[in-house]
């Protein structure tokens, strides 16, 4: 994704920085290196310039968990996993407290290393409690997670824990995805009429959710509803995903998550 404007982008990337920076040093070599090279190259088509601007920074101090962090990234979001994990390595090595729930979400979203993923958030849990990344708590991914391993009720369970936690703490909070991941382990559970209660949950937050819409075509098949009926909504939903709308998460930009539907055309 190309960068607005190189101000911009510096200041995103300062103020990122500075919500995890206590170190007055490394905070000055961090400023520099994006204002001076970092910010003024797109790891998209520039991906060399771009590391060697970091590379120049860790050279000043390479203890700095972020600057490791930065390096990584590019490499999950071009889909090069196993080149960026080493680098995310070394930013958990410097922060743990900082960067191993990050590490626990690209496992799980974007390097499919599920059984890791859920060993780095159990380790976050029993550290610093279950805390949120990306939006949503370390439970919620482990429970992605489990549904991936086929450990549909371990899912189930996190799952429900988390949408009555976001309910009762959180000012009523419904979130669609939270809805959608419960309601797809009532699907796996063969929970047919609990989990389409829960995708049309989901669909009054929001009514495009396509996926939504898919399963809960599934759902209506597997009950043996009329096939007009099921098709109907199935064609509502690939319309839907054609405009864009399916799960809503920010890094739906780079990797599809679990469940996602791929319509055909």
């Amino acid at each position: 994704m190309k960068k607005i404007t190189l101000g911009f982008s510096f200041l995103f990337t300062l103020l990122s920085y500075a919500q995890v920076s206590t170190n007055k040093a490394q905070d000055a070599i961090v400023e520099e290196t994006f204002k001076n090279c970092v910010d003024k190259h797109s790891y998209m088509y520039e991906m060399t310039e771009y590391q060697n601007c970091l590379d120049a920074g860790l050279k000043k101090d390479s203890t700095i968990a972020y600057l490791w962090q930065q390096k990584a990234m590019p490499y999950f979001k071009c889909k090069k996993h196993e080149v960026g994990m080493p680098y995310l390595d070394k930013a958990v090595f410097y922060d743990k407290e900082r960067w191993l729930s990050y590490r626990g979400f690209i496992k799980c979203i974007f390097s499919h290393n599920y059984k890791e993923a859920i060993a780095d958030f159990e380790e976050c849990i029993r550290l610093y409690g279950n805390s949120y990344v990306m939006d949503h708590t370390y439970n919620f991914y482990m429970a992605i997670s489990y549904l991936q391993l086929n450990e549909y009720a371990k899912a189930e369970k996190l799952l429900d824990d988390y949408v009555n936690d976001i309910y009762k703490n959180r000012s009523k909070l419904e979130h669609p995805t939270a809805y959608f991941y419960q309601g797809i382990a009532k699907y796996e559970l063969q929970k047919l009429d609990e989990a389409i209660a829960i995708f049309d949950k989901a669909l009054k937050i929001y009514p495009e959710f396509s996926d939504a819409k898919y399963y809960k075509a599934i759902c209506w098949l597997k009950q043996g509803k009329p096939k007009e009926q099921i098709k109907a909504l199935y064609d509502v939903a690939q319309e839907d995903a054609k405009k864009g709308y399916s799960i809503n998460e920010d890094n739906t930009v780079y990797e599809m998550y679990p469940y996602q539907v791929r319509f055909s055309k």
